[in-house]
């Protein structure tokens, strides 16, 4: 039919591509330490629970910032604006200027929060659990934070950032699929 690549060999390389077509936000993990901020580039995070409050976050267990979550438990997770490309570039180590792009922490609630973030949470480290060659970290959220507008996110979708579009492309292509019925649950919290 239309799909290019059923199936293919189960390889690292065409694992990362084939998950890199999934549109992620850009985040910045931060934490201090001995009165130092370390701060790293982050694409896996996602909402995990509404009661309690919980994120996760997950950092490949090589990085100095899983190192730290064991050692410092407050961190801040900050949501990147399409404009600040340069600092998910930097804090992702692949900056190849000599002079960094401009950016400040500001100290926030026993952490430290991306000065002009898109938005950013307050976390308390809750749990680390071991996935593969990362640290799943389960953040406790503490804290939120909203940037002013325009609210546009950094995005990355294959390889490459990119930024949400308001035009509305149309909906997608009749497969001439025949339909099955399907039982939909929804969540208790969700109003219809």
């Amino acid at each position: 039919m239309g799909d290019q690549k059923i199936s293919q060999n189960l390889d690292p390389r065409t694992f990362r591509q084939t998950v890199g077509l999934f549109p992620t936000g850009v985040s910045v993990v931060a934490t201090e330490s001995r009165g130092e901020i370390h701060a790293m580039t982050v694409s896996a995070f996602t909402p995990l629970s509404l009661d309690p409050l919980l994120v996760l976050v997950c950092l490949g267990k090589k990085t100095r910032m899983a190192e730290l979550l064991d050692q410092e438990k407050n961190f801040s997770i900050n949501f990147l604006r399409e404009d600040q490309r340069a600092l998910s570039t930097y804090f992702a180590r692949s900056w190849k200027e000599a002079k960094p792009p401009p950016f400040r922490f500001v100290p926030w609630e026993g952490r430290p929060r991306l000065e002009g973030c898109l938005a950013a949470l307050g976390c308390a480290c809750a749990q680390k659990i071991e996935g593969g060659d990362h640290w799943i970290v389960i953040g406790e959220v503490t804290s939120f934070y909203v940037g002013i507008e325009p609210r546009q996110p950094l995005v990355f979708f294959a390889s490459r950032y990119n930024r949400l579009s308001k035009v509305d492309a149309g909906l997608a292509p009749d497969l001439g699929w025949v339909e099955t019925p399907v039982q939909v649950y929804y969540d208790p919290w969700r109003e219809e």
